[in-house]
């Protein structure tokens, strides 16, 4: 990296830094005034607080990457351009692409950075503050997040689970009912049990204080038996599996989106087009971070007082209205009227196109209509 690279480089990051840390502060600032009642009421210790917030940092960073870097490119490229930096920087043979270099190399390693947050951190942080804090005003009473009458059917394995109390969090079931069909969908087994918990580590299911139905191929009972304690090994649901059909699409990362769209695959377009939006959204979300540098970049660079604060307005505007048009698209692709990856990447590539133009703009001269005006 040149030394022309290296001063523009930290003449962007530490505003950039600034921008992000002011973000982050504010919102901890507001943060604290909504949910500090709720720690004082419930006395809750300063461990919990600190992990609500630690758990909550990736979301807000996620969110503040794209606008701090947007504000911290003007700020570096209008005060070098009031300063006569950027005239003297093309005078010297610098090209206008030559000379954002060092911002698209910015740009695109803080999207890595975005990407690596929404993977699966930034999502975990609305389910972790909704699960503190409903620990805290429940007095930390577990059933009180526990989904009743859950119905799980497995079309592959032919097993339909009916489960009157289900708690995602501990991973508990209580008065579970299992159907078991043989290929032709007769009833074959009917298993009952009190409770049903899971191992992880030898995928094996526990039934406690049930019974066994078994039944003959005209649907007569054959066989009646019960227990204290069975093991099931053979099963291929998992408590996760099982709720997966009731959990909120915002709220889980890339593999379990995926895993939810493997274990669910039967159901309509319809109901997984939330779920299929939210996954390619995932990896859209992040450029928004690199497309701050595009609309920046031109818009940054002026020739004239006058013309500077235009520029300004227009960027943060072009910006502003991305995000809306995202949400509007990303509305449209979970109420299935549009393709899922239409709906996730339709924004990126509108306002990455008007940034390249405006780019292609400046390179060759040409003045950049102020399209907000």
């Amino acid at each position: 990296m040149q030394i022309l690279d290296r001063y523009i480089f930290i003449r962007v990051l530490q505003p950039l830094l600034y921008c992000v840390l002011g973000f982050v502060s504010v919102w901890l600032v507001f943060d604290l005034s909504e949910n500090a009642p709720s720690f004082i009421e419930n006395k809750a210790p300063l461990s919990i607080v600190v992990e609500f917030y630690l758990y909550r940092a990736p979301e807000i960073i996620l969110m503040s990457l794209p606008v701090g870097l947007l504000l911290a490119s003007l700020y570096a490229l209008t005060q070098m351009s009031r300063r006569n930096e950027i005239i003297s920087m093309l005078c010297a043979g610098r090209s206008i692409i030559r000379l954002l270099t060092p911002l698209f190399l910015l740009g695109l390693l803080l999207t890595g950075i975005a990407t690596a947050l929404n993977y699966a951190a930034a999502p975990h942080a609305g389910a972790v503050k909704k699960a503190i804090l409903t620990d805290l005003r429940k007095n930390r009473d577990l059933n009180s997040k526990a989904v009743r009458g859950h119905l799980y059917r497995n079309r592959e394995d032919r097993r339909f689970w009916h489960i009157w109390r289900l708690n995602p969090a501990i991973e508990r079931l209580s008065w579970v009912q299992i159907i078991q069909e043989d290929p032709e969908g007769n009833l074959l087994r009917n298993y009952y049990a009190e409770k049903a918990s899971y191992d992880h580590e030898t995928h094996t299911w526990r039934l406690e204080n049930g019974k066994v139905v078994d039944f003959t191929p005209e649907g007569d009972v054959q066989n009646l038996r019960y227990f204290e304690l069975l093991k099931l090994r053979n099963f291929s649901e998992t408590p996760w599996r099982i709720s997966s059909s009731v959990l909120d699409a915002n709220l889980l990362s890339v593999p379990e989106l995926r895993e939810y769209l493997a274990n669910n695959a039967h159901f309509s377009p319809a109901r997984l087009a939330p779920y299929r939006t939210q996954l390619a959204y995932r990896w859209a979300l992040p450029w928004g971070t690199f497309i701050a540098i595009l609309i920046a970049g031109p818009l940054g660079i002026v020739y004239s007082r006058r013309g500077l604060m235009g520029s300004i307005t227009m960027a943060i505007g072009l910006f502003f209205l991305m995000v809306f048009s995202s949400s509007i698209f990303l509305a449209l692709g979970k109420g299935h009227r549009l393709d899922p990856d239409v709906a996730a990447w339709a924004p990126v590539a509108i306002f990455g196109g008007i940034g390249i133009l405006m780019i292609w703009m400046r390179t060759t001269n040409r003045e950049i209509p102020n399209i907000l005006s």
